[in-house]
């Protein structure tokens, strides 16, 4: 069964609104070198690829100019992000998105040859019912010293809020750090709502031009920026949705 992806659905929380949250303009600041310190190596584990990008693009990219060893894990390959077309069938974006993945980092100034990059494998929209799993195959990458970013738990996406979890049990196992980002909670969220879990949130600041190299590299998500009409599917990354992501700031949870 092919779950629908909520971040399509409507227009959502106009992004006006906010811009008038006062949650969200009281909210601290946090340095790329407050969340991971010298010692320590950053490990994102993204649902699908461009997840990494839209939830702490700008965060890597200042990652990279502090050193940090890097680690990215990819759950899934995205695949089932066009259900029922022929344009974006299953088997073609499977190849596609690492792609426009691995352009997006380029475009952010990684190298890949540093930033160390692993390929899960998992069942794209079925990750909820592979958790145990998941949570097995991280523990083969996980150290303590790693500070790890995924999706918040509740963050309204399924596959996002079940890599969530099982990252969030693999990282008490291992006894390393864990910080999680929302992304499709920008879509479904009131400014002001309770569920949002606002004393651990904090506002990582990102410069002009970290915010125009974040602009850039998401328009490598070229299967994402485009629909298809003769399925009847809207593009994923509709101006919209992508306003939300790419404000002068990235927020995660402590």
């Amino acid at each position: 069964m092919i779950i629908a992806n909520p971040i399509t659905h409507g227009l959502g929380t106009p992004l006006a609104a906010w811009k008038t949250s006062r949650h969200l303009a009281s909210l601290p600041l946090i340095t790329a070198q407050q969340l991971v310190p010298n010692a320590a190596r950053a490990v994102i584990v993204a649902p699908h690829p461009n997840d990494e990008v839209l939830g702490c693009g700008g965060l890597l990219q200042q990652l990279s100019y502090l050193d940090r060893p890097l680690q990215l894990i990819s759950v899934t390959s995205g695949a089932a992000s066009h259900p029922g077309s022929q344009r974006w069938s299953a088997p073609r974006l499977s190849i596609i998105r690492p792609q426009e993945t691995a352009t997006a980092l380029h475009r952010l100034g990684l190298c890949l040859g540093t930033l160390k990059w692993i390929h899960g494998g998992f069942d794209d929209s079925q990750v909820a019912q592979q958790e145990d799993r998941l949570r097995a195959f991280l523990l083969r990458y996980l150290h303590p010293q790693d500070v790890v970013f995924t999706t918040w738990r509740q963050d309204g996406h399924p596959d996002n809020e079940a890599v969530g979890r099982a990252v969030a049990l693999a990282v008490e196992q291992v006894g390393a750090k864990l910080h999680e980002i929302p992304i499709g909670a920008w879509h479904w969220a009131a400014p002001e709502d309770p569920q949002i879990p606002w004393a651990r949130a904090r506002k990582i600041p990102l410069d002009l031009w970290t915010q125009a190299c974040k602009r850039h590299a998401v328009q490598s998500f070229i299967s994402q920026l485009e629909g298809d009409a003769a399925a009847g599917l809207s593009p994923i990354l509709a101006p919209h949705v992508l306003e939300r992501l790419l404000q002068p700031f990235e927020l995660v949870l402590l």
